[in-house]
């Protein structure tokens, strides 16, 4: 179904909401990982509170849909949109990266409401996600699994394991996104470990691919439906975006995957973003 024009901008908005208070809190803990979790900004958003079946309400259900967070180092936006969900209140939200805090720099299902899986090692919660979308389907909920991947995680060969196992599974109900941002901790990704024609790899394993723009928050929410219309295997959506999206200086800048961000950088990022200084 087609978001609605007074829906999309519903959406749009609470986006760059989300960026103003992202870049707040990881400028005031000078800690954090800003680019890729504001490229990722769009595709969480899509499925918190469009798509996906999960709420504070319904975190008990066995058969809520399931979202993991296999780039675990963009939690900053998962902790952001789990408050807005309500499954935290937003007075926690600047205790981020603190000592005692349950927002950690990488998520923790053990200390973090709405976290479905600790992540953090690339790549392993990936598998995990596999593993919960096998045992939905061993139980009949008809719910779903929705993975979100780093350009630069599927380096890791646990990724292509996976990658193989669910299409020999025939999990359907697993749909992963690609957060193709081109960019990973220490350079570009075509220099640290060229990915070629990565449509290509993920069929070669068997798997249905869906190109959007991971910006466009409809064309996320078509791709999506697009997904869950597809049966007999694995789909992934490889969603074209752009590391530290929304901030001039940081978009498509390696040193901004988890750079402390400075007084004179933050009052940009303030200005370019339309938030008000902390």
């Amino acid at each position: 179904m087609s978001l609605s024009s007074n829906r999309k901008t519903e959406l749009e908005s609470l986006c760059r909401k989300f960026r103003v208070d992202v870049i707040k809190q990881i400028y005031a803990a000078q800690s954090g990982h800003s680019g890729g979790s504001l490229s990722a900004v769009e595709i969480l958003t899509a499925l918190y509170f469009e798509k996906a079946n999960i709420s504070a309400e319904n975190s008990a259900d066995p058969a809520r849909d399931r979202i993991v967070l296999s780039k675990g180092h963009a939690a900053p936006i998962l902790y952001r949109i789990l408050i807005e969900k309500g499954f935290m209140p937003i007075e926690e939200f600047p205790s981020l990266r603190q000592l005692g805090s349950r927002l950690q720099g990488h998520p923790s299902s053990l200390h973090t409401p709405g976290v479905e899986i600790s992540s953090g090692p690339l790549g392993i919660a990936f598998s995990a996600a596999l593993g919960m979308a096998c045992a939905l389907k061993l139980d009949n909920t008809g719910a779903y699994v929705y993975a979100l991947l780093g350009d630069g995680e599927i380096n890791e060969g646990v990724v292509w394991e996976a990658a193989m196992a669910a299409r020999k599974f025939k999990a359907d109900n697993l749909i992963a996104i690609l957060d193709l941002n081109g960019v990973q901790l220490d350079g570009p990704s075509d220099e640290i470990m060229p990915l070629l024609d990565v449509e290509a790899k993920w069929k070669a394993f068997g798997w249905n691919t869906i190109r959007c723009d991971g910006h466009d928050i409809a064309a996320v929410c078509e791709a999506i439906d697009q997904a869950k219309a597809n049966t007999g295997a694995p789909t992934i959506i490889i969603a074209e975006t752009v590391k530290g999206k929304g901030i001039s200086f940081m978009e498509g800048n390696y040193v901004w995957h988890g750079s402390p961000i400075g007084e004179k950088e933050y009052k940009q990022a303030m200005a370019e973003l339309g938030g008000a200084e902390v």
